[in-house]
């Protein structure tokens, strides 16, 4: 109920003063501006609506998170609270960003002698406009940054703002490279079109404004980004996964964006081989596209990429290690191996065009789908190869190294991932195959019948290809895992004080069921512990745990292993996660209310999980725009 309501007020207060900060900028956007007198009255009435509905409810419901705050511990470190004032500050930073670099790239402009209104934002605005923007802004911004500090210093559990705060750093540092990258590739763009007919007035804004992007951009990038490397010796920063997958977002980003550019790179060179008659001049244009936007992504591919191996290293847990560059490795075989099996189809189904006669061919038909056949298998293939070969060494080795490869959810996600799609596409070739030989058994149309034939057949036998090998690298993972964690399993002992015998019987059942390999003893904890029991580790019921018989106390004492202890429900025995669940357990005591034996796991705050979840859509939003992006290089859409 709290949290509805919290949410419920910081919502509208969020809302409501965004309204009053644009409706008193619009205010004083129409006394001040000067090209404003035909529709002053709409622009005036609209701002002072919004000033005289925002401000009342902004007061109320802000009066209230505030009193709440002061009154309330829990209040005042809520993570809720914390999106808050960060959201704010990010609403009203960023646009100051914005202003600044209208006002900027206008000046440029200007000092270029072009007209302004080619800015690549604010093109229509006047320096008034973004100075009343900028301070109205910084004006808001200041009295929240205040609160936000007075809340650090009056915390005790920093947690949440900490998580939160880590978010807000990683948005500017973000936004701050993606106008970095945007200004170098437009200044990249410009350079190949030289020895072109652009330099006159329709082209020079391209470069003012890439220069106007880089001198905004790469100073938030730089700060923000040194900011959170400042931050590296506190753990938790080092142990962050929002800092893990902002690293595998921007290395994984740049080397798609790369790829893709590299293969329309490759697929233009090839048609200029194959006879394309463009002149030097457009072709020089035309790969300034795609190296203009391959060069700043390899950079980032290359400096984040590093970082995301450092940030592996930072985990001194060796198998979790391999884990999280197992992950990365195989997200790029995938890719790889999709590439190499479009082109290997691409191609067999050109050269059976080819075969056919098909009317298609002539001397440019040929060159266009023959270019990006052979850029897609210069860019796949060595892709697959250098990551999928690793990947698959390690699955190979002996040992915890290959146990943990051969074990792991990712390999298993990917292998079963490739076996669906093969069994999928297997189907639809097959399908189409058997489709054309009814079809034409029943006198149904043959035109292109062996061309069709035969492409349903070489799209059959590629899927069928990849299954077996795939299928076989799943079923060497399961025979070498078998027989490896088997022989583990059979070396472990385990021992288990029953004190009631329906305890050990409900332990023995549970492990036939999920651990049969498993060395199991069970003994009794009131008949004490022979010195010829031998034991790895040790399951203890909770009653047990917490009044030890004297005959196991001193046993227990000194052995070396691991204790599993089982909430066995006892009277009066309750398993607390923390502290804070300790308090709410005692609360309810108090009040007459029955405890619930709780989860041994360790809770996290919902708005911790919605902290992610936000960060999750804007890096997808981020990835898929990377995406679009080296899709329009390829389509030219």
């Amino acid at each position: 109920m709290k949290t509805i309501r919290r949410l419920y007020f910081y919502a509208v207060a969020f809302i409501s003063i965004e309204v009053v900060l644009w409706g008193a900028i619009g205010l004083l956007r129409s006394i001040i501006g000067v090209n404003r007198v035909s529709d002053s009255a709409f622009i005036l009435a609209q701002a002072l609506s919004l000033i005289l509905v925002g401000v009342p409810i902004f007061l109320f419901h802000w009066w209230w998170a505030q009193n709440s705050s002061t009154k309330d511990e829990e209040e005042r470190t809520a993570s809720l609270r914390a999106i808050f004032l960060y959201g704010i500050l990010l609403g009203t930073l960023i646009p100051v960003v914005q202003n600044l670099l209208a006002l900027i790239d206008r000046i440029f402009l200007a000092s270029a002698n072009l007209v302004t209104y080619r800015a690549i934002v604010g093109g229509s605005q006047t320096w008034v406009d973004n100075l009343i923007a900028i301070v109205i802004n910084l004006l808001i911004a200041a009295y929240f940054w205040n609160i936000l500090k007075s809340d650090w210093r009056a915390t005790s559990e920093q947690e949440n703002f900490a998580e939160i705060r880590r978010l807000y750093r990683f948005v500017w540092m973000l936004y701050g490279l993606l106008m970095a990258i945007y200004g170098a590739q437009q200044a990249l763009d410009y350079a190949f079109t030289l020895s072109s007919d652009v330099l006159g007035g329709i082209g020079r804004e391209t470069v003012v404004n890439a220069i106007a992007l880089l001198v905004v951009g790469t100073p938030i990038w730089y700060f923000s980004w040194r900011i959170l490397q400042d931050a590296l010796p506190d753990s938790a920063e080092k142990e962050s996964y929002l800092r893990l997958g902002i690293l595998y977002l921007l290395a994984l980003g740049g080397v798609i964006i790369v790829l893709t550019a590299g293969g329309n790179l490759l697929y233009m060179i090839f048609m200029r081989l194959f006879g394309d008659d463009k002149s030097w001049a457009d072709f020089l244009q035309d790969i300034g596209g795609p190296i203009s936007i391959g060069v700043p992504f390899a950079a980032v591919w290359a400096y984040y990429g590093a970082w995301l191996n450092r940030q592996f290293a930072f985990d001194e847990n060796a198998p979790r290690r391999a884990g999280k560059q197992r992950l990365y490795f195989y997200i790029l075989s995938f890719l790889g191996l999709a590439a190499t099996f479009y082109a290997l189809a691409s191609l067999l189904s050109v050269l059976i065009d080819l075969a056919t006669d098909k009317s298609y061919l002539g001397s440019y038909g040929f060159s266009s789908p023959i270019s990006s056949t052979l850029a897609a298998l210069l860019v796949g293939l060595p892709l697959w190869l250098l990551t999928w070969r690793p990947m698959q060494a390690q699955a190979l080795a002996e040992g915890d190294l290959g146990d943990h490869a051969r074990r792991s959810v990712i390999r298993k996600s990917y292998l079963y991932l490739v076996l669906f799609i093969s069994v999928i596409g297997g189907m639809a070739s097959a399908g189409a195959l058997v489709f054309t030989l009814i079809n034409a058994a029943l006198g149904g149309s043959t035109y292109n019948f062996a061309n069709d034939i035969l492409n349903a057949v070489q799209n059959l036998v590629l899927f069928v290809v990849l299954l077996l090998y795939h299928l076989s690298a799943l079923r060497r993972d399961g025979a070498a895992r078998a027989d490896a964690l088997g022989e583990k399993q059979s070396q472990f002992k385990v021992l288990v004080f029953d004190y009631d015998g329906k305890f050990g019987e409900a332990v023995k059942a549970a492990f036939a069921r999920r651990a049969p390999k498993l060395h199991l003893t069970v003994i009794n904890a009131g008949d004490g512990v022979s010195a010829e029991v031998k034991a790895d580790a040790v399951i203890l019921p909770g009653s047990v745990a917490v009044n030890l018989p004297e005959k196991v106390e001193a046993w227990i004492r000194s052995f070396g292993g691991s204790r599993l202890i089982v909430n066995d429900e006892a009277a009066g025995v309750f398993w607390m996660n923390d502290f804070g669940q300790a308090a709410d357990s005692a609360k309810a005591l108090a009040e007459g209310q029955e405890i619930r034996p709780q989860s041994s796991s360790r809770t996290t705050s919902v708005w911790t999980y919605a902290a992610y979840v936000f960060a999750a859509l804007f890096a997808c939003q981020l990835l898929f725009m990377l995406l679009m992006l080296g899709v329009s290089m390829v389509t030219g859409f």
